[in-house]
């Protein structure tokens, strides 16, 4: 369906204004506007998928929607009973094959150990959903030396990518898809800034310049896979009602309210981007609620040098990585 031009004035509109554009109102406006393809009239039948942080909120979400279109889903999560009965729980309502696996994915030995397990599991991955993360007010170092959101949001779901790799290509077209935020509106690509130190740490704006860069290596992987058959792409969810806005955000959580999307609302783009057609010929954007979006709104976070600040980023995830990728296994990033 070609948009005309007042649906897309509206669209300007609604993304302009934030709230309209984040909240509930965005999606369900733009799904009359557009008239949105139901997810259940796509098809990813024998597809296999990973989605990360499946137990609950937007990657329980969109594990359920993938499982119910047909998918071999394997849902990663840390806690053994949470992860089980989401496993159970996927597996009876979708009728789709449903693994588990278990992983603490702010580890990276555990993240490559995932990797491996998977891979002397599977042939082929047809979609993987980078979706683990949390927001964290206290600064916290993991056992590796890596501030917790920084090894969670980028350095784990690098190794990921970088592991799975070949797997990704004996399935192309295959597509990647990182779950990000739209926090990170209001931060530039800063890779210094990216390990802070405890004193003065700010868990907000660390979430926040993890997110852009996040969105950053979507597009250097984008690079780096080209001619693959593999597509990278970064989403926003928007405001959505997930335990994790609860638990970091409780006062903007109560205040937004009603506005919040619900856990489905927010993944909806999750599961449009692992199985629409027209999805397969984009790759490095920055999509909400089906559609590509700038990835700047404030001047301030434009950066005259931003490709070298890029590189620097690259850089920074295969050196923290490399000591962990022989035991995941793949192919050298």
């Amino acid at each position: 369906m070609t948009p005309s031009s007042g649906a897309k004035l509206v669209d300007w509109a609604l993304e302009a204004s934030v709230v309209g554009s984040f909240t509930r109102l965005g999606c369900l406006t733009r799904r009359r506007l557009y008239g949105w393809t139901s997810l259940q009239s796509l098809g990813l039948d024998g597809k296999v998928a990973i989605v990360t942080g499946a137990t609950s909120g937007l990657g329980r979400a969109a594990a359920e929607s993938i499982a119910e279109l047909g998918g071999r889903v394997c849902i990663v999560g840390r806690d053994p009973e949470r992860t089980e009965r989401t496993r159970r729980e996927i597996s009876a309502a979708g009728g789709s094959e449903v693994e588990s696996d278990l992983a603490d994915l702010s580890s990276l030995a555990e993240t490559a150990a995932f990797a491996a397990r998977f891979a002397a599991r599977h042939d082929r991955l047809d979609v993987l959903v980078l979706n683990a993360g949390a927001l964290t007010h206290a600064y916290t170092r993991t056992g590796e030396g890596n501030e917790l959101t920084l090894a969670t949001h980028v350095l784990s779901p690098f190794l990921l990518t970088r592991a799975l790799r070949p797997l990704l290509e004996a399935s192309a077209p295959s597509r990647v898809i990182v779950v990000s935020s739209g926090g990170m509106y209001t931060e530039p690509l800063d890779v210094d800034a990216l390990d802070p130190e405890p004193a003065g740490y700010d868990g907000t704006k660390t979430y926040a310049r993890c997110e852009r860069a996040q969105v950053v290596l979507a597009e250097e992987w984008t690079r780096e896979l080209l001619d693959t058959g593999i597509t990278v792409n970064a989403m926003h969810p928007g405001w959505a009602d997930t335990p994790g806005l609860r638990t970091a955000l409780p006062g903007f959580s109560r205040f937004v309210g009603p506005l919040l999307r619900t856990p489905q609302e927010g993944a909806d783009t999750i599961v449009w981007l692992a199985a629409a057609p027209e999805a397969a010929d984009l790759s490095g954007m920055f999509f909400l609620d089906r559609r590509a979006r700038a990835k700047h709104r404030l001047g301030r976070t434009r950066r005259p040098d931003e490709a070298r600040e890029a590189a620097r980023l690259w850089r920074l995830c295969t050196e923290r990585t490399a000591p962990f990728a022989a035991d995941a296994g793949g192919s050298a990033a």
